[in-house]
């Protein structure tokens, strides 16, 4: 172990740290050595902020305050009064291991950040958004140099006065860009137009908060001679101007050798990285912080193609998921809320908050007025940009380790920032109450099943990725119909989560360019293949299709799919199964959410609900129309959701490439009423859904009559296992459709092998490891005008995969 070292003027310093211990047996203690230490403060750090996090859920609050706020609570402010867990979790000997680790966490971090600026998005801010960014600057900018004054009255003497004055400045006039996107998409603001100004705004903020950042930095060097800051301000233009001319062509031929579809060449990666510390550490010789070299390359690198997204992929999970919480800790051990005591320190605190939500709000405000926004709106748009997070975080850290901020001016700062963002989410909420969606008139057919089946069909297809895009395609030409209908309308609806990763912003980035909301207007050169998949099958005659793209956390994914649905008035929403199929035939879980999603749809859907489960429908490519044949079966019990069912195979059968089957199963009169009926159909007897399913039935029968390619068989059943035997028996089909509730003894017998609810009895057995098909299965909910039974009501058990 490491002897400690006396100074010259006879202070004793901590030695250095061994990096590894020999073990607990060989009698070495694992926390004196930097290793060891290293991780359980990880674990630590992660554990804390992680269920900070979960706790702040509820409140609908950004990751980051609940990073910052687990700082504060491990460091001298609760936690760090405790001597001993002090001197042996953070000792200070290790806190240089630390902050090593958060600034290289921060370094790849602020390249992320940069990734997440497009500078083609920041051109084309419109005049209104871009003197809205001015003011949200410039007003709260000279309220923080006028702040700053009274600070250094009082408890910030003995500073350099020109640093302390911008850093002041700055920290109050900064809008934090990733943090606005992420409480805009909590809110459901993104696709609407103050989320687009508030956007465009906060990322003009950002950049012109890093070039003041910038000067702040060259102004608080410890040199006496102003030319000092002079010369580093200088050298930091010449090399962000050298950047701008060497750094794009040498990306530009990096991006393409990158193909869609093609992993990324590891070299390319590894060159990016290296050129990342390399700018950091240019800057950092020159006297600005490293992260500032970073953020410059990040801003170059090119946005389109695959590049950006396999960089994201490979540093993002590492660095904002483990490295970057030790930032805020480091944040946080140099916060000591102890230091603001007395009257004096808490009446700065509030003069300091007062000033940055005053100069924020209100400047923002004015301006917004003076453009023509509506006041309630401008207002929102006030608090929404006076939302801090880690760049605040930053400029402090900055200011405290140049001795620019002392403690209790830094303590002060960190409780501002965290009180300024958490206010941000509640107070729109309270303030902004967008008009309730009107009642769309022309709303008519909300299901397939409709008094005249000529009518035109609007499908609203969702999809998560591209592995099921050519069966869900093949499924919508099986939708299509023939000539003498009206034309098949679909939208097709990409569903992407926003989540707390960098990769997210630059997902709404790429989806801004297509107008907001994200619906994609017209033909792209960087449209997606899924896009040109879609726009390719819409040059179909009988086929209107419209891709579009939504982007929210998985929480209120729903919510998108349902407002669009009676947006765009569909008759029936199609959404994936939360399994897809393996090479062997097996289905294995996708994502847990997505099964939560469609729960959730099922619902909240003011029309009919179908969920896809795929097994491969039409072969892994889209067939073409002349090439369609399909052999698809419909199992009637009765009620509603089969009714829906039999009417949307009515549907596919006038398609020249479909055939189709409808077995009805009739129970046997020897058994009929031994059993219990539950009846699923809200405030209908089940005489007159018995009634309903037999005029339905011979209507078909008898306007299907001529076309020989549907078959109808009666097969009456004892029980359960002749049912099942019955669809064994059914060879060559490739598609069931099925309705999720049917009504009758046997449909309850059924009911007992569920093992999903959101799929129904029939639907669970067509999908159950027990049961061995190739048939794909569409399982449909008739809208009923009425809010649907709860899933887990019917099944007695949870959504909870038990896989």
């Amino acid at each position: 172990m490491a002897t400690n070292i006396t100074d010259g003027v006879g202070h004793i310093c901590p030695g250095p740290m061994k990096a590894t211990s020999n073990g607990a047996f060989q009698g070495d203690d694992p926390l004196h050595f930097a290793l060891p230490l290293a991780i359980l403060q990880i674990c630590l750090v992660l554990v804390v902020t992680r269920l900070l996090a979960f706790l702040m859920k509820p409140l609908r609050q950004p990751r980051v305050i609940a990073e910052i706020i687990g700082g504060i609570l491990l460091g001298p402010s609760a936690l760090g009064r405790n001597q001993m867990y002090i001197s042996k979790i953070f000792p200070p000997k290790s806190l240089t291991v630390l902050e090593t680790l958060a600034n290289l966490g921060l370094l790849f971090f602020l390249f992320l950040a940069g990734l997440e600026l497009d500078p083609k998005s920041i051109r084309r801010t419109g005049k209104k958004a871009l003197m809205i960014a001015m003011a949200g600057i410039s007003f709260p900018f000279a309220l923080g140099i006028g702040s700053s004054f009274v600070l250094r009255q009082t408890i910030s003497k003995d500073v350099n006065s020109a640093a302390f004055l911008v850093f002041m400045g700055v920290a109050l006039s900064i809008t934090a860009f990733p943090v606005l996107a992420r409480i805009l998409a909590e809110l459901k603001l993104l696709t609407t137009d103050i989320g687009r100004m508030a956007m465009s705004a906060a990322a003009v903020n950002d950049v012109a908060a890093w070039i003041l950042l910038a000067l702040a930095v060259a102004l608080s060097g410890t040199g006496q001679s102003p030319l000092i800051s002079l010369w580093v301000f200088l050298s930091g233009c010449i090399f962000v101007i050298c950047c701008i001319l060497i750094v794009p062509p040498i990306f530009k031929w990096m991006a393409l050798r990158c193909h869609e579809g093609e992993p990324v060449d590891e070299v390319y990666i590894c060159s990016t990285l290296a050129a990342v510390l390399a700018a950091g550490f240019v800057t950092d010789t020159i006297g600005i912080h490293a992260m500032f070299g970073a953020f410059v390359i990040g801003i170059l690198v090119p946005k389109d193609g695959p590049l950006a997204g396999a960089l994201v992929e490979k540093v993002e999970d590492l660095v904002s998921g483990l490295f970057l919480p030790l930032y805020f800790v480091s944040s946080g051990l140099k916060t000591n809320i102890a230091t603001i005591r007395g009257l004096q320190s808490w009446g700065l605190f509030v003069l300091v908050t007062v000033t940055a939500c005053f100069g924020k709000i209100v400047g923002t405000v004015l301006v917004s007025l003076f453009c023509k926004v509506p006041f309630r709106e401008a207002v929102t748009l006030g608090f929404l940009m006076n939302t801090k997070g880690l760049v605040e975080l930053i400029v402090l850290n900055i200011g405290k380790d140049r001795n620019v901020l002392n403690d209790q001016t830094f303590s002060i700062m960190v409780l501002m920032a965290v009180f300024t963002t958490f206010i941000t989410t509640p107070v729109v909420i309270a303030v902004y109450k967008p008009a309730k969606r009107a009642i769309l008139a022309n709303y008519k057919y909300r299901t397939v099943e409709r008094e005249n089946p000529d009518t035109q069909l609007r499908i609203l297809a969702c999809f998560h990725s591209t592995r099921n895009v050519a069966s869900l395609l093949n499924l919508l030409e099986a939708s299509r119909g023939t000539e003498k209908r009206e034309k098949l309308s679909v939208y097709a609806l990409h569903l992407m989560e926003l989540s707390e990763r960098s990769s997210a912003i630059l997902m709404v980035h790429k989806a801004r360019r297509n107008g907001l909301p994200f619906w994609h207007k017209g033909h792209r050169s960087d449209s997606s293949n899924i896009v040109v998949a879609f726009e390719t099958y819409g040059q179909l005659g009988r086929v209107s299709i419209k891709p579009m793209t939504s982007i929210s956390s998985m929480s209120d994914m729903h919510e998108d799919v349902c407002s669009t649905a009676e947006s765009k008035r569909a008759a029936i929403i199609i959404l994936p199964f939360h399994k897809h199929q393996k090479l062997d035939g097996s289905l294995e879980v996708t994502r847990s959410d997505f099964r939560w999603v469609n729960k959730r749809v099922l619902e909240h859907a003011t029309c009919s609900v179908g969920i896809f489960v795929d097994r491969g429908l039409g072969g892994n490519s889209h067939v073409a129309a002349s090439n369609v044949s399909c052999f698809v079966t419909v199992l009637f019990f009765g009620g509603q959701d089969d009714r829906e069912a039999l009417a949307y195979g009515s549907r596919m059968a006038d398609h020249p490439g479909i055939s189709l089957m409808v077995i009805r199963f009739l129970v046997e009169p020897n058994i009929a009423g031994h059993n219990t009926i539950v009846n699923v159909e809200s405030g209908s007897s089940t005489t007159n859904s018995s009634s309903l399913d037999n005029d339905v039935l011979t209507n078909f029968k008898k306007t299907k009559a001529n076309n020989n390619t549907i078959k109808y068989e009666e097969k009456p059943v004892e029980n359960s296992e002749q049912v099942i035997s019955t669809i064994r028996e059914i060879g060559n089909c490739n598609l069931f459709l099925v309705g999720r509730s049917p009504v009758g003894e046997i449909a309850l017998a059924l009911n007992k092998r569920s093992e999903c609810p959101e799929l129904g009895p029939v639907g669970s057995l067509l999908t159950s490891p027990d049961f061995s098909t190739a048939a794909s299965v569409l399982v449909v909910q008739q809208y009923n005008g009425q809010v649907p039974l709860d899933l887990d009501s019917i099944s007695g058990q949870d959504l909870t995969d038990g896989e």
